[in-house]
């Protein structure tokens, strides 16, 4: 009896590059059936959208070989075995636990690197705010807003619609996305200073709001002070920290994306699934509005 491997290999030319795929057929989020194939059929075709974001940016994937339910890890390291033409950049780590005193990450600016990738089953891209060659010198100050329960999205959208005229106020454009999972984050385009003054700056936008509004708000990380509200989590514009980029897939139940939304969408949000995105939700709004985000690469 003949079956077909698993580990059937099919080589593609992606802009001039071969590349090898493998385990198409794999289920990766199976409560949905949604296979590799499916994930790379998406990155590809919402790549022209995604890839101006993590251009230059040190590229930590969230790896799921075995699918969403199964072992993930983050890669910081770009694996040894790759191609000669995949850029890298080696900087120092800031992390107590590294290996080594440097790091040598991935860095995607192109679809065949997107698609090399998200072949290792990298369904989660994770990028910094800042941007090579100007190691923590954020061009992006990021608010994660995250409920804890029973809060949910429509509460991260009160907090957002608070946290909007605060930034405006300092000549601020902030933006909205969803986190792909429960939560909201905004993000502004920012220059000319370090990520140490923008995780203080964010700091006190946030300490602000929850003064303000403290049934709604905390800024704090204490599990005990979570309960019913939503964390204005600031912490993650820190220079060694990465939140997921706009338009990556999302390990969840189903193939969740990190949406950028407008500020309609955000006063409407009612329900969690207002602002619930799987691939092909979001494949149809980049063909509808065009890349939401857009306005954060004019700096």
């Amino acid at each position: 009896m003949s079956t077909v491997s698993p580990e059937v290999k099919v080589p593609v030319q992606v802009d001039g590059r071969t590349l090898t795929l493998t385990n198409l057929g794999k289920v990766l989020y199976p409560d949905s059936g949604f296979t590799k194939a499916e994930v790379l059929d998406y990155y590809q075709r919402v790549a022209p959208a995604l890839l101006p974001h993590i251009a230059g940016r040190p590229l930590t994937l969230k790896r799921y070989p075995e699918g969403v339910d199964g072992e993930a890890f983050f890669q910081k390291h770009v694996t040894a075995h790759r191609p000669d033409w995949i850029r890298t950049a080696t900087m120092e780590s800031e992390s107590s636990r590294a290996r080594g005193s440097t790091v040598t990450y991935l860095v995607v600016d192109d679809l065949a690197a997107l698609i090399w990738a998200a072949n290792l089953a990298g369904l989660e891209l994770h990028v910094p705010m800042w941007r090579m060659p100007r190691v923590r010198e954020p061009d992006l100050l990021v608010f994660d807003l995250d409920p804890g329960a029973p809060a949910n999205i429509t509460d991260c959208c009160r907090v957002a619609e608070a946290l909007r005229p605060l930034l405006e106020a300092d000549g601020l454009a902030p933006l909205a996305k969803t986190s792909g999972g429960k939560g909201l984050q905004l993000y502004a385009a920012i220059s000319g200073v370090t990520s140490e003054q923008a995780s203080d700056q964010a700091k006190t936008y946030a300490e602000r709001l929850e003064r303000e509004q403290p049934r709604l708000a905390v800024s704090r990380m204490t599990r005990s002070l979570r309960t019913g509200k939503v964390l204005i989590d600031w912490s993650q514009n820190n220079g060694s920290k990465t939140t997921v980029a706009p338009y990556s897939l999302r390990a969840r139940q189903f193939p969740t994306v990190s949406t950028p939304v407008t500020w309609d969408e955000v006063t409407a949000c009612r329900q969690p699934q207002d602002l619930f995105f799987t691939a092909s939700d979001t494949l149809a709004r980049v063909a509808d509005h065009g890349d939401l985000f857009a306005p954060l690469l004019s700096g």
